[in-house]
């Protein structure tokens, strides 16, 4: 980011802004776009993301205009990233970049737009900071701000100062419409709690042991008043979820069934707890208003990934010495065994779960 702060931008104008990354990077742009929104409500925003997290973005704010850009094709390569700006320029005309991900592709695009008079911010990575907190000695074991710190400095940076002015996707618990989810599920029985579960993450690192998972789901799946439903991807993570579901029609596998961000989000601001990984699905249900409680290995709050308004209570994590060794979980286990997670007993999962749950549905 720069030394100083860039002057406010004027009302009327254009504020672009770009993250292309996983869906839960994504994810925790949410509430800090939607507050500069509300915060400068004269000013129109328009953030770059891929096409498929376009639709993370419910009941976004009239002066917000997310558009997917498709980096595959159309806007592949520099010159491809030279289009874009280009386009940017013709279509919004922006005052200033925000560039909420800080990489390559982010900085060409800021190069080739100032380069036609646009200023630009970058988040700031911190990478000196995490790389103190994932190394295998001599750890410095302190909190790092969060993403979405590092999100709301970049704004004040480009001149926009925020105050927090967003209260999840939806008005409140369970007030996403039913018929939004109608696809997925039947609205909720009387006397039944509904909780989810998304035993994936991007890496190996973050999943907590499979047949450990499933001891989860069947303890909780043997309570007559409990609904489950699986969250997955694709036919590889069905085909893992389905078995889970026989014998037991209290729950319900999603995975493989492209229902859509709309419905599933729909879904999750119905949930009473939703079970995840240190994931995208962790973050969405947390933007979706739902109670979220989340299994953490190789990764670590401390690294600043924690999902919106998460307490160290909602987290499940062991004090091994050697977590987090990395930042996004993508490198091998030192010990080769991931103990962190291997050692997390699958009835204190499910205790804290009904610990989560409301006594009685309503």
């Amino acid at each position: 980011m720069p030394r100083h702060s860039l002057r406010t931008p004027p009302p009327g104008s254009t504020v672009l802004m770009a993250r292309f990354s996983a869906i839960g990077d994504v994810a925790m742009t949410v509430p800090v776009v939607y507050s500069a929104c509300r915060c400068w409500p004269d000013r129109h925003f328009v953030l770059l993301t891929r096409p498929s997290m376009v639709p993370i973005f419910v009941g976004a704010p009239a002066n917000l205009s997310v558009v997917g850009v498709d980096l595959k094709d159309t806007y592949a390569g520099v010159a491809g990233i030279r289009r874009l700006a280009a386009m940017c320029r013709r279509t919004y005309a922006p005052h200033v970049f925000v560039d909420l991900h800080n990489v390559l592709r982010t900085r060409l695009l800021a190069i080739f737009l100032r380069m036609h008079g646009v200023r630009s911010v970058r988040i700031d990575k911190a990478r000196g900071s995490r790389r103190a907190l994932t190394r295998p000695h001599n750890k410095v074991m302190l909190p790092l701000p969060g993403s979405r710190e590092a999100y709301a400095d970049a704004f004040r940076a480009a001149g926009m100062p925020l105050q927090e002015c967003f209260d999840g996707l939806f008005p409140g618990p369970r007030t996403a419409p039913e018929a939004d989810f109608a696809a997925i599920t039947a609205p909720r029985a009387p006397g039944k709690r509904w909780v989810g579960i998304a035993p994936f993450a991007a890496h190996p690192q973050k999943i907590y042991p499979t047949a450990r998972m499933q001891s989860v789901v069947a303890d909780l799946a043997a309570r007559p008043d409990i609904e489950i439903f699986l969250f997955g991807g694709g036919d590889a993570e069905a085909a893992v979820l389905q078995p889970w579901t026989l014998g037991r029609p209290n729950v319900h596998c999603l995975a493989g069934r492209r229902y859509g961000f709309a419905a599933e989000l729909a879904l999750l601001n119905h949930l009473d707890c939703m079970l995840t990984m240190d994931s995208g699905n962790m973050h969405l249900a947390a933007i979706a208003g739902t109670p979220t409680l989340s299994i953490w290995g190789a990764t670590h709050p401390y690294c600043g990934f924690a999902a919106w308004r998460q307490s160290d209570a909602d987290t499940i994590q062991l004090p091994v010495p050697c977590r987090p060794c990395s930042v996004f979980g993508n490198r091998p286990c030192r010990r080769r065994d991931l103990m962190c997670l291997d050692a997390i007993r699958p009835a204190a999962v499910v205790a804290r779960v009904l610990e989560k749950l409301p006594p009685t549905a309503d």
